[in-house]
């Protein structure tokens, strides 16, 4: 037997003109009143626990640092400074970073050899080269402090640049190093706005200031201009390779044409001087066997932007079905 339950309809009330329609009205305003409360009192509620999830995170990330710092071993150690990703201003292996990192590690007095664990594709070669000045000059002033590069699974153009300021370079036998060398990329769509009849409208006030446009023909003086300036930075690149590695290299010019190699060729050409890990250098190479992280942080409130931002967006996502890609 099914039974079915109908919800009522509500009766409409007395119309205007009509006997009891002013009370109607009243108790039609009374009732929207008090709805009204109640959805202010839902949305205070939920801006309340808004502000408390954000103090409870604030604190959280401030302990954090706090139970970190708290936890550093009071025996020597061994610093481990991460050098991740593209090496450019405002990344994570930003020179900045890199070089407070590698201040705050010579200052502790456990330090007994830095690691520089590197994993990156190459950037700029300001960024890099700022980092490899800082090495050297900390090298100098702290001699009994030793650094070694270990390289995970990249080391190339810019990551090498920086690796070559350690005292050693130690790779997996699959890690791949190298590629010395300068590039500038573009495009030219001349040809293409011929055939689609786009006329290019470029006003500069110096004769070469559009140099790089896409849309305009570079000239044999302008291509010639630039590959001698990415000449001259194809030589900076190799004398500091040379500085740093000195009678190492026991390859020809292909080491300095753009190629690289896996870790364990990287031995035979000079590259590179052993095989090893971060564990197995900071045990058998530094002499201190225990690991503590150097690697610069993001300032609080931008992992706490970042915390709050990813949980905002998913709860968002959540409630509004939508799904939409994260950068990381």
């Amino acid at each position: 037997m099914n039974l079915k339950f109908w919800k009522k309809k509500p009766t409409p009330g007395p119309g205007p003109g009509e006997p009891g329609w002013e009370q109607g009205l009243v108790e039609r305003v009374v009732t929207e009143g008090l709805r009204e409360q109640r959805r202010s009192r839902r949305w205070g509620l939920v801006f309340k626990l808004l502000t408390f999830a954000y103090l409870f995170a604030l604190l959280g990330l401030f302990w954090e640092d706090k139970v970190v710092e708290g936890l550093k071993p009071a025996e020597k150690h061994t610093a481990v400074i991460d050098i991740k990703g593209v090496i450019a201003a405002g990344a994570t292996a930003s020179a900045k970073d890199v070089i407070v990192a590698l201040g705050k590690a010579y200052e502790d007095k456990n330090t007994k050899g830095i690691i520089l664990r590197i994993n990156s594709p190459g950037g700029s070669p300001v960024q890099a080269g700022q980092i490899n000045d800082e090495i050297r000059r900390l090298r100098e002033k702290h001699k009994d402090i030793p650094v070694h590069a270990v390289v995970s699974d990249l080391c190339a153009s810019g990551g090498y640049y920086v690796a070559v300021a350690a005292e050693a370079i130690h790779v997996d036998k699959a890690s791949l190093i190298g590629s010395i060398g300068v590039r500038l990329d573009a495009f030219g769509f001349e040809e293409a706005m011929k055939d689609l009849g786009i006329e290019r409208r470029l006003l500069t006030s110096g004769a070469n200031k559009g140099i790089l446009d896409p849309f305009s023909p570079m000239s044999e003086v302008q291509k010639a201009f630039l590959q001698g300036q990415l000449d001259q930075l194809h030589q900076q690149f190799i004398t500091v390779v040379k500085a740093g590695r000195g009678d190492k290299l026991q390859g020809g010019e292909e080491i300095f044409s753009g190629l690289f190699w896996n870790g364990e060729e990287s031995l035979r050409l000079g590259l590179a001087d052993h095989l090893g890990s971060p564990e197995s250098v900071a045990r058998d190479v530094i002499g201190a066997e225990k690991l503590v992280e150097f690697t610069a942080k993001k300032e609080l409130f931008e992992r706490l932007a970042d915390r709050v931002g990813t949980a905002l967006a998913t709860g968002l996502m959540e409630v509004t079905g939508f799904g939409y890609p994260l950068v990381r």
